[in-house]
C-alpha cells in the first residue's frame, strides 16, 4: 500500500543541531523516518550545505527540497521589523524566495499532510492551501515575549516586549486556528493554546531524547584532575539563555565562589555575546567554549549541570540530555517547566540565586547525592522519555489528522 506523503516545513535548516529547536524536530523525524509517511523535508539552506550534510538529512527525510537562504540582513533594518504588524521572529522567516519556492512545491496534489515547524513558520502557509494541515509548536511564543517584559528593567525595552508579546498574542492565536491540528510539547502548553486561543484540536507529545546517543555514565570524582566543574549548555544567542548565564554570572556563581574557591563554570554554546565573554572573564574559574561539534563530553566531566533560566517557553530538551547522560541537575522552576520529573528524585529545584547556590555547593559536596540523582534521573528518561515514544505520538496525530481531513470532504483524490 502506497504511504501518504508529508511535507514537513522547516524554517531554519536543521543542521548542524546546534539549538533545543533543532534538536526536537530532528529527534522526531529521525522516528518517523520508515514509519507510516513518506516525508519529504522543505526548508532554506545556503550554497553547499545540503552536499555537506546530505548523510544527516538522509536519517530524518525521503526526500529534500530546499529555497534559497536569505542572507542576515543589517542590524538597522532587522530593527525596522519592530514597527510592522507582525512579532520580529515571524517577519525574519517571511522571505519573497520561501513564499515562492512553498507557494509551487504545494500547489498540487503530491502531499497528503504539511506540518509547519514552529508557529512563527505560519507566516510561509499559502492562503490557498488545500490539504490537511498541522503546527508543531515547539514554545507558547507569546508567553516568552511576555516574560522578557516582566523581566525588563529598562523601560524603553520593557516597552518594546511588551509590544511584541501582544503582537505575538493576536498572530499565534489567528495563525493556530487555521490549522487541522496543533501539537504542543507540553499537557501545559496544550492548555494554554485551548484557553488562550479556544484551540480543540491541540494535542501534546513527550519530549523525546535519543537514550543511545546520550549514554549514561556515573558522575565523576571530584580530584585535582577533575576539580568541581557546573556546566550549562544552550545557544547563546538565544535571549533567554543570555538572560539566564547573565543571571547566574552575577547572582549565583560569586556565591558557590565563596564555599568552594576551585569551582569551574563552563558555558557550552554557540555565539556567546561579547559583553557576556567580559562579565565571565572578570570572575574565577568561568570559561565560554562557543560552539562544539559535540557537548557529550563536557556534559559527562562536569558534576553538576545548571539551567537557571528566568524567561522561556516549551519544554528545555537540554533537561533530559543531562539527565540521561547522568548528570545531577539543579534547575529554577522555568528551566524545568512542562516537564514530568521529580524534584529532589530526578533533580533539585531551585529558584533563587541563594537557593541555586546553595544547590550547586551540596551536590559539589555530595557524592552519594550526586550519583542518587544521576541514576534515578537516567532511569526516569529511559522510562519515559526516548524519542521514539515522542516520535509515535506524533505519528498517530498525523495519521488522525488526514483521516479527519478525508473524512470531512476536503479532500479531493
Amino acid at each position: 500500500m502506497k504511504k501518504p506523503k508529508l511535507a514537513f516545513i522547516s524554517p531554519v535548516f536543521l543542521f548542524p543541531t546546534d539549538a533545543g529547536g533543532k534538536i526536537r524536530t530532528t529527534n522526531i523525524l529521525r522516528g518517523l523516518k520508515g514509519g507510516a509517511f513518506d516525508i519529504t523535508l522543505l526548508s532554506p539552506a545556503l550554497a553547499g550545505q545540503e552536499k555537506r550534510w546530505e548523510a544527516s538529512i538522509k536519517t530524518v527525510s525521503d526526500t529534500f527540497q530546499a529555497w534559497p537562504s536569505q542572507k542576515l540582513r543589517p542590524r538597522w533594518q532587522r530593527a525596522l521589523d519592530l514597527f510592522r504588524e507582525i512579532p520580529v521572529n515571524v517577519a525574519a522567516d517571511n522571505t519573497p524566495s520561501a513564499n515562492q519556492f512553498l507557494a509551487q512545491s504545494l500547489s498540487d496534489r503530491t502531499f497528503d499532510l504539511v506540518v509547519f515547524d514552529f508557529v512563527h513558520a505560519a507566516i510561509l502557509k499559502p492562503k490557498s492551501l488545500k490539504k490537511a494541515t498541522v503546527c508543531f509548536t515547539h514554545n507558547v511564543e507569546a508567553e516568552i515575549f511576555g516574560r522578557h517584559a516582566q523581566q525588563a528593567t529598562n523601560p524603553i525595552m520593557r516597552r518594546i516586549w511588551s509590544s511584541q508579546h501582544e503582537k505575538m498574542l493576536r498572530f499565534e492565536g489567528e495563525a493556530l486556528r487555521t490549522f487541522n491540528s496543533v501539537i504542543a510539547v507540553s499537557e501545559r502548553d496544550a492548555q494554554m493554546m485551548r484557553d488562550n486561543y479556544r484551540l480543540s484540536d491541540v494535542f501534546d507529545i513527550p519530549t523525546g531524547v535519543d537514550l543511545d546517543f546520550f549514554h549514561w555514565q556515573p558522575s565523576p570524582l571530584i580530584s585535582p584532575e577533575t576539580p568541581p566543574t557546573v556546566i550549562f549548555t544552550g545557544s547563546m544567542n538565544w535571549d533567554a539563555n543570555i538572560d539566564g548565564v547573565k543571571h547566574f554570572l552575577d547572582d549565583v556563581w560569586p556565591l558557590v565562589l565563596q564555599e568552594i574557591p576551585e569551582a569551574r563554570f563552563i558555558v557550552v554554546g554557540k555565539n556567546p555575546p561579547d559583553f557576556l565573554v567580559d562579565r565571565g572573564s572578570r570572575l574565577a574559574g568561568v570559561s565560554f567554549t562557543g560552539f562544539v561539534d559535540d557537548v557529550r563530553p563536557y556534559v559527562q566531566n562536569a558534576h553538576v549541570f545548571v539551567i537557571p533560566l528566568r524567561i522561556g517557553g516549551g519544554t528545555r530538551i537540554k533537561a533530559f540530555e543531562a539527565m540521561a547522560m547522568g548528570c545531577p541537575m539543579v534547575s529554577t522552576a522555568i528551566g524545568i517547566e512542562g516537564l514530568d520529573i521529580v524534584p529532589d528524585e530526578h533533580f533539585l529545584l531551585r529558584d533563587s540565586a541563594d537557593e541555586q547556590a546553595e544547590g550547586i555547593v551540596m551536590l559539589l559536596r555530595n557524592e552519594l547525592m550526586r550519583e542518587s540523582l544521576s541514576r534515578n534521573a537516567r532511569n526516569c528518561v529511559e522510562a519515559h522519555f526516548g524519542h521514539q515514544v515522542a516520535a509515535q505520538a506524533f505519528e498517530k496525530i498525523c495519521l488522525n489528522t488526514v483521516e479527519k481531513y478525508r473524512a470531512s470532504g476536503h479532500a479531493r483524490h
